[in-house]
């Protein structure tokens, strides 16, 4: 039962107001001896002109309690509802456990298609810590939508042209025979354009070189086009390794090549409507509120990212039909993003520029506050190497703690890399990420292994309580922290659309923490198999629906959860 509404119908026959504004209104006290929802008065104050305390004593006297509302006590401006606990925990121990792992998904986004643009990292460059990031939200961004009915369209838009990829293709073609490629061939592509770049600094003519390869490349030369296809092929292999630990999905992996041919709509369409002006050899857009021009076509006559970007949109546009372009990038693109935006609103696609959305997130630290990523020599430390020392330490632990374990390799690949992917979405993706293998690994902090923890923990209630769970009395369930845990589970389904409304999976990643917690009092306080059949049935019933939420919430969020630990 979805108690907002409920309560936002009952008063909205009273106010006449819209049933669904009422329900945004709708609180939960941070005491729940204040009551279990509150409805601010005060948002009425002006449309009824009065003061929201006497708005408050009006709605009571004209409001009736019943089998779904026990109480509704006056609080100033507050409207306090005391709901029926027993009532509650029928609701939603018999909703959880008919969805099971899908309890909170929904067909609210059917026939509308989302598309997120994530990762897409560089080619001919290892997948490092940098990665991190933009992967993880992207992936559990593609799975909240996913979860209630959208159709999404996940995005790997590939760095693999320009001067980047020019200077590493010149490299090879003069350095070669220096290196081996037989074993880890990233690593020597990497090795060539670190080369590059250092020689190019103090030798100008090493930029005519990459330039000559990336006129070859547009005039698709087969050799030259040959090799640099090569070099993806390779990239790809590292980075699908690094997407299989992380269970990333994608649905394209078009990268800006793809689009080459695509670009001369965007230049002809601005020409068109008198958008591309000249500004010191290059065409650019200009843009309002003191914001920098957007550059179309560089003063060297080449484009550049914004174009791409715009064709891409104008690709997105034509082939989805989008109801909302997700792009997770780091905040320093916040500039760009705002211009390719505001020219595709220029060029007069304004529905879909109100569409599009950068999705920004901080940077990754380490336990001291400093930017990790590199070791000494400045190699970068790839996210790969990362993954495998967090399954190593996992599996470390597991060989102290239970070393009878079966499957163990696979239970610490499920906790190393879990532990990667809940430390980055457990705060608010803003933030920077703290970075602490200590804090990582910790079974007893607000951690992705303590959520797996506690989902094994309730498997193990089921196993060993043996009860058949149908027809569960709820009023074996009305003590102060069963009741607490079951306000959080029915809380998830909220949760989930705010995190969607928001693209913020933090909020899933600290509700599920909450359920946890919740339930390790009740844990605590509660022996679960007991004497008394019937309360035992109840309590392993609670149990049951906490595990399902958990492993939802944490399957949203990309983690896997093993069924012992």
């Amino acid at each position: 039962m979805n108690y907002k509404n409920e309560i936002a119908k009952k008063i909205s026959a009273i106010t006449n107001v819209n049933v669904n504004d009422l329900e945004g209104y709708i609180e939960t006290p941070p005491n729940p001896e204040m009551g279990d929802f509150a409805f601010p008065c005060f948002k009425l104050a002006k449309e009824l002109k009065k003061a929201p305390p006497a708005i408050a004593a009006e709605l009571k006297e004209q409001l009736t309690t019943d089998e779904v509302i026990e109480r509704i006590d006056v609080a100033g401006g507050y409207l306090n509802f005391f709901i029926s606990k027993e009532g509650l925990v029928k609701n939603v121990i018999d909703e959880v456990l008919a969805k099971g792992d899908r309890y909170g998904s929904s067909d609210l986004g059917a026939g509308k298609n989302i598309v997120i643009d994530y990762s897409s990292p560089n080619i001919a460059k290892p997948f490092h810590i940098g990665h991190l990031r933009t992967t993880v939200i992207g992936g559990a961004l593609y799975k909240m939508y996913k979860f209630l009915g959208y159709n999404v369209i996940g995005i790997n838009h590939l760095g693999d042209w320009g001067m980047g990829i020019s200077k590493t293709i010149a490299g090879y073609e003069m350095w070669k025979d220096e290196y081996s490629f037989d074993e880890n061939a990233i690593l020597s592509i990497l090795a060539i354009y670190v080369r590059f770049n250092k020689l190019e600094k103090e030798d100008p003519t090493m930029t005519d070189k990459a330039r000559d390869v990336l006129i070859r490349l547009e005039n698709k030369d087969e050799e030259t086009t040959k090799l640099w296809k090569w070099i993806i092929d390779v990239s790809l292999e590292n980075y699908n390794k690094v997407y299989d630990l992380l269970g990333s999905e994608f649905d394209s992996f078009n990268g800006e090549a793809f689009y080459n041919d695509k670009m001369d709509r965007v230049v002809d369409e601005l020409n068109a409507k008198g958008l591309l002006k000249d500004s010191e050899g290059a065409k650019v857009v200009e843009m309002p509120d003191d914001m920098p021009p957007c550059i179309i076509i560089t003063s060297a006559g080449t484009t550049i990212y914004a174009t791409r970007d715009l064709a891409a949109l104008l690709y997105r546009i034509d082939n989805y039909n989008f109801e909302k372009a997700l792009y997770v990038v780091g905040s320093e693109q916040s500039l760009h993003f705002k211009q390719v935006f505001k020219t595709l609103e220029l060029m007069g696609y304004e529905k879909y520029a109100a569409a599009c959305e950068h999705i920004p997130f901080g940077l990754v630290l380490d336990e001291n506050g400093e930017k990790i990523g590199s070791r000494k020599g400045g190699a970068l430390l790839t996210l790969e190497e990362i993954l495998n020392e967090s399954i190593e330490k996992s599996l470390k632990i597991i060989e102290e703690k239970n070393p009878d374990l079966e499957n163990k390799e696979e239970v610490a690949k499920m906790v190393g890399v879990g532990a990667i992917i809940f430390n980055d979405l457990s705060n608010n993706r803003i933030k920077d990420e703290i970075f602490d293998w200590n804090q990582l690994l910790n079974f007893a902090g607000e951690t992705g292994p303590y959520l797996q923890y506690t989902y094994v923990r309730t498997n193990s209630i089921l196993r060993n309580a043996n009860v058949d769970i149908d027809n569960v009395d709820a009023s074996k369930l009305l003590d102060k922290e069963a009741i607490e845990v079951i306000k959080k589970l029915a809380e998830y389904p909220d949760v989930i659309i705010s995190a969607v409304n928001k693209n913020e999976p933090s909020l899933i990643s600290r509700h599920i923490i909450d359920v946890a917690q919740s339930f390790s009092r009740f844990y605590n306080e509660h022996q679960i198999i007991c004497d008394d059949e019937e309360t035992k049935k109840a309590r392993v019933a609670l149990a049951k629906a906490v595990g399902h939420v958990i492993k939802s919430g944490l399957g949203i969020l990309g983690i896997r959860t093993p069924e012992k630990m």
